[in-house]
């Protein structure tokens, strides 16, 4: 049987809730919203894998996981993405730059594209972490007068100078296409090295 992967980071439960909070904020908005439970920082796709290969895929993330420390994210703007992309894409979340993410994301690449799956590819696009907090319907966009078009262009403000949150694991996700939009399992857990 094969499985849909993705590797994430989860975010914790306070956070989730504060973001999606945000998405009151613009009603008019043609859009799909995430679900809070659904919120994450998507580390690598991986696609369709096999249960041997799935397998391969947890070791190799736990091992690249103990290779790095515990970090801090900080998220501080909400806006259309991907940048400069008429029509938008998507709402979502970006955070201020973190080596530590980046060194985390290209090790866990590097191990991947190392290992005996198959079919995985180099990204050609520097790693650009964010949060999806909604899908744009482009059809209904395109409908929206330009002055009709709402500015998404958030700072998301203290109490502590955005919304920061610790980074103590990833998770090796599974995602099922459903009719009401994906469900995500954790399938493993693997611990950061503290």
């Amino acid at each position: 049987m094969n499985h849909r992967i993705f590797i994430a980071i989860n975010l914790p439960e306070d956070t989730k809730k504060r973001l999606t909070e945000y998405q009151d904020k613009w009603p008019e908005l043609p859009i799909r919203w995430t679900k809070k439970e659904n919120i994450h920082i998507t580390l690598i796709f991986l696609g369709y894998l096999s249960n041997g290969e799935l397998l391969e895929v947890i070791e190799t993330a736990k091992e690249a996981a103990s290779r790095n420390p515990v970090f801090s994210i900080n998220l501080n703007k909400i806006c259309y993405g991907p940048p400069k992309k008429m029509p938008p894409r998507m709402v979502w979340v970006e955070g201020e730059k973190s080596k530590e993410l980046g060194k985390l994301q290209s090790d866990l690449e590097n191990s991947l594209l190392s290992s005996s799956i198959k079919g995985l590819e180099k990204e050609n696009r520097p790693y650009s972490p964010h949060i999806t907090l909604g899908r744009i319907k482009t059809w209904e966009w395109r409908q929206l007068e330009i002055e009709e078009r709402p500015e998404v262009n958030e700072e998301i403000f203290p109490p502590a100078g955005g919304l920061t949150f610790e980074v103590n694991s990833i998770e090796v996700m599974e995602s099922q296409l459903k009719r009401g939009g994906p469900e995500y399992t954790i399938l493993e857990s693997c611990p950061l090295s503290s």
